[in-house]
């Protein structure tokens, strides 16, 4: 799977990337034909303590899943996105095992 991270308003560094990319690769234990994933990190200019937002748009052939967190850290952000994902992908491949019986 190839993944691609974006920063918005600060400079992403390789420790997050590398968090980013194990959290993903375990996905593909739900679904072996994940193209892509495309990672947007933004922080935004609040004076809220959650204002990191993770959003993680995954494509696997046929559709795409989007998962948009905001936290208080971005490792908090990618778990939440990752957790979404995969109760997505679950879903996904319930109806296709529907759709074969």
């Amino acid at each position: 799977m190839k993944v691609n991270v974006q920063s918005v308003n600060f400079n992403v560094d390789q420790k997050l990337i590398e968090f980013v990319e194990q959290k993903l690769n375990k996905l593909e234990a739900h679904h072996n034909k994940i193209i892509s994933a495309d990672v947007f990190m933004k922080v935004q200019n609040t004076k809220d303590k959650e204002n990191k937002t993770t959003e993680i748009l995954l494509n696997v052939p046929g559709s795409e899943f989007v998962a948009k967190k905001t936290c208080k850290t971005f490792e908090e952000g990618v778990d939440q996105c990752v957790s979404s994902l995969d109760r997505q992908l679950m879903k996904l491949k319930t109806k296709q095992k529907m759709r074969v019986a």
